[in-house]
């Protein structure tokens, strides 16, 4: 036993997850054994969760199904997964007695460390930790890179590791195609996925290359690619998540709400999931379906950091149109429980979303004063830098609920064109802002319009610059954008501006005008998402450090902004590699 036992276990954690007492104490005692100074003992998915949000362990060991509940093991794995909060330094071992699952789950390369498949010694699990801390060891300097925020340095240590075939090249491998993601090489990633496929025909890097497509702009070729990778395997919950947003993304929602609803069926207590279907069901009118799902995803996971509060505002949508006072009182007692536990942090996502799920009580209980009054506070920051996509979206949800009352609003109407000018960027975002005000189509119609008016304008600005005139380009862009503080244009000016910089004679004053129009636009999606989505990957490695972002990613964008594709041909780069420097040596 000693020999097999990890050199240094002080000060080490351990997380024991299981809903039998028995096996619990029977664990803990040979993880202290083993030599782990620390046991932390959960009997229910929820406490385990609510643990695993709040501490880093050295070591998890849970249990795969618990009958009583309903639960899994593997759902808790997949949402800590796809929500950031599973460090690479974790041990996380499987415990099941059914070795055919384990077998499978293995083949679909979920992420874990392993199975530990009942019953077993140990010297065993002994093994088995050792093993797995092992190759902590040998990709430490690539974790300690990850902890300083130096992801330039890991990707390449991922990626030497992986070209000479040190120990651990596989894992390596896949922790660098995260790191090139993040970092906006996507090409680079989908070479990197596609050499593991070439090396390894494994799941995971097949759905990596579904990613990098999305990221780099080929939605409609990920969706070919994902349902190859579904057709071999219909199981592989992550291909459904990846298949939905490049739906989501193009604007085909009635494709998207089926793909999420297998998704779910998959894993009926995932709650991640279950909120993807919960709002899709909502855009698409689906009121039953939606009002079903978000309530069980926020009594699954309201107190976790895995919930997002958009839910709530959609489950609160959904109750006033089946006229529910009581589920609209539910509601709101749930947000006085998110805002008791965030009073420290005065969120402000969180305080615009009880102030318009209090708006939509109060028109329920016909205080029609009251309720305009709140909308037209709300219609206020329309302008603001910090007025993002999911509060247009919530706030034309409540003019298009006012518009079907007796309330006449004579600026509903150019409130909206504010709203869709705004954020009509492309196809899916404009259609996901028209779905959230269906409820009066008229509404929707004009935020479909915005989509085409952004798209004429853009057009005119670049035939001007192919007619010879960048600078008056570049200036009727800022100018629409300034009305409109649409972030395509604003975007659109940058890349004519940085190719024809040596051409326009005022570039420094255009750069100062575009970057404080920027600053007024705030951030804008580019491309459209169903709630706080931008950190969540599936069938993705965790990339989770221990200090907070650095401001380098603006300057990373910009970067990156002035080696974009020329404005005049910002087509579907299919055919071509624009980052040739960056080549894997024949295996």
């Amino acid at each position: 036993m000693a020999t097999a036992k990890e050199p240094d276990q002080q000060d080490s954690q351990a997380l024991v997850v299981d809903s039998n007492a028995t096996s619990r104490s029977i664990l803990v005692a040979q993880l202290r054994e083993y030599g782990v100074t620390k046991v932390v003992q959960c009997s229910r998915v929820r406490d385990a969760r609510n643990r695993l949000e709040h501490t880093v362990f050295d070591y998890v060991l849970c249990e795969q199904y618990f009958t009583e509940s309903n639960h899994s093991g593997q759902t808790l794995l997949d949402d800590l997964r796809r929500a950031q909060l599973l460090p690479f330094s974790t041990v996380f071992f499987m415990v099941t007695a059914e070795a055919s699952y384990a077998a499978v789950a293995e083949a679909a390369e979920s992420a874990l460390d392993g199975y530990l498949l009942k019953p077993f010694t140990p010297s065993a699990l002994f093994e088995r930790l050792s093993l797995a801390r092992m190759r902590k060891v040998h990709l430490k300097p690539i974790f300690d890179a990850i902890e300083q925020n130096d992801f330039e340095t890991a990707a390449s240590l991922c990626v030497e590791r992986f070209e000479t075939r040190k120990p651990y090249w596989l894992y390596a491998a896949r922790i660098g195609t995260e790191l090139l993601l993040r970092l906006g090489r996507h090409a680079e990633a989908r070479t990197l996925f596609e050499a593991v496929i070439a090396a390894r025909a494994l799941p995971w890097a097949k759905l990596g290359v579904a990613r990098a497509q999305i990221e780099s702009g080929q939605a409609s070729k990920a969706i070919t690619t994902l349902q190859g990778l579904i057709g071999e395997d219909s199981s592989f919950a992550d291909a459904y998540d990846v298949l939905g947003r490049a739906q989501v993304e193009l604007g085909q929602f009635t494709e998207a709400i089926e793909t999420y609803r297998i998704a779910a069926e998959l894993t009926p207590d995932s709650v991640v999931r279950l909120q993807k279907l919960g709002m899709m069901s909502y855009y698409m009118g689906e009121r039953a379906t939606a009002t079903r799902v978000l309530a069980r995803a926020a009594v699954l996971g309201l107190d976790s950091k895995l919930f997002d509060c958009q839910s709530l505002v959609l489950l609160t949508f959904a109750y006033f149109a089946d006229n529910d006072r009581k589920g609209i009182e539910r509601c709101m007692a749930d947000f006085a429980r998110l805002l008791e536990r965030h009073e420290n942090t005065n969120s402000p996502r969180i305080l615009r979303f009880v102030e318009v799920s209090r708006t939509l009580q109060l028109i329920q209980q016909r205080q029609f004063s009251q309720a305009v009054a709140a909308v037209k506070l709300m219609a206020q920051e329309i302008n603001e830098s910090t007025f993002d996509f999911e509060a247009a979206c919530n706030l034309g949800s409540l003019l298009a609920v006012l518009a079907t009352t007796s309330i006449d609003m004579d600026e509903g109407m150019v409130w909206i064109r504010a709203l869709g000018m705004r954020y009509a960027n492309t196809r899916g975002l404009s259609e996901l802002m028209a779905n959230a005000c269906n409820v009066y189509p008229p509404y929707a119609e004009s935020v479909r319009e915005c989509l085409q008016h952004i798209n004429k304008t853009a057009e005119m600005a670049m035939a001007r610059s192919l007619s010879g005139d960048p600078a008056g380009a570049v200036r009727s862009l800022i100018r629409h954008g300034r009305e409109s503080l649409n972030s395509k244009l604003v975007d659109l000016s940058q890349q004519v501006l940085l190719r024809h910089r040596d051409r326009i004679e005022e570039a420094d004053s255009l750069q100062k005008d575009i970057d404080a129009l920027r600053a007024c636009c705030g951030t804008a999606p580019t491309r459209a998402i169903l709630g706080q989505d931008s950190e969540r990957h599936p069938g993705g490695v965790v990339i989770r450090t221990r200090s907070a972002p650095t401001e380098g990613d603006s300057a990373r964008a910009r970067a990156d902004m002035a080696t974009a594709p020329a404005p005049e041909a910002l087509e579907d780069d299919a055919g071509s590699d624009p980052l040739d420097a960056f080549r894997l040596r024949p295996n």
